[in-house]
């Protein structure tokens, strides 16, 4: 009997299913990642939620014992959920699966206290991996997300999402500070501005100035 069976009986004997709530708001994603589940055999995804406001009123009063969440939701960041949710359950076993492989984020996340960050472009494998790994009470970290922490020790400033330059002005935003007045008040010109506000958009991949502001106070970069 290979070490996945011996594994899985454990599971199995002391109760009929485990029990997974999944958080996307893609919803071709959140029914591929089901099917992958189900596949397994002894698995029930009890809730899938498309947001994160949701998912957290939920676990106010109920449990699971796996949660698989995205970080980028439409309401609220994923290190958020995660932190919410960790202390209403301590025990849950908590599974990022994301489209975020940079590492500041990738470091911020595992702060937090996730059991794995598993990436949407991996293998199927690495998510059955995750949740066998995670439920053995093992910390999981796919071969991507490895490889990426490790080449990243080489990149000198990596650790850094934003540039010094790049806070100031963020915070100005946060402030509702136009173009013109955060020229003004950093003796720079508008375009410059323009240039800072267009990267550090990509730099949190955020594209609305909400979803900038949830991100900062979420990363504490203001």
């Amino acid at each position: 009997m290979n070490s996945r069976s011996t594994w899985w009986k454990r599971l199995i004997s002391k109760k009929d299913n485990m029990q997974i709530v999944l958080i996307d708001d893609h919803e071709i994603v959140s029914d591929g990642v089901d099917q992958i589940l189900q596949s397994r055999g002894d698995v029930e995804v009890v809730k899938k939620f498309n947001n994160g406001s949701a998912a957290i009123n939920w676990f106010a009063t109920n449990k699971a014992d796996v949660l698989i969440t995205d970080l980028s939701l439409p309401d609220v960041f994923g290190l958020d959920i995660v932190r919410k949710v960790r202390h209403l359950h301590p025990d849950l076993k908590i599974i990022v699966l994301s489209m975020h492989d940079e590492p500041h984020i990738v470091r911020e996340v595992l702060k937090s206290g996730i059991n794995a960050y598993v990436l949407k472009n991996d293998s199927h494998r690495e998510l059955h991996k995750a949740i066998e790994q995670v439920c053995e009470g093992k910390l999981y970290l796919s071969s991507d997300i490895n490889k990426m922490l490790v080449d990243s020790l080489h990149v000198p400033g990596e650790h850094k999402l934003l540039s010094s330059r790049e806070r100031e002005i963020l915070k100005l935003i946060a402030k509702e500070f136009t173009n013109e007045q955060i020229a003004e008040e950093l003796f720079i010109s508008r375009r410059t501005v323009e240039t800072h506000r267009k990267n550090i958009f990509k730099k949190t991949n955020t594209n609305t100035l909400v979803g900038l502001i949830k991100f900062a106070y979420a990363n504490n970069l203001i």
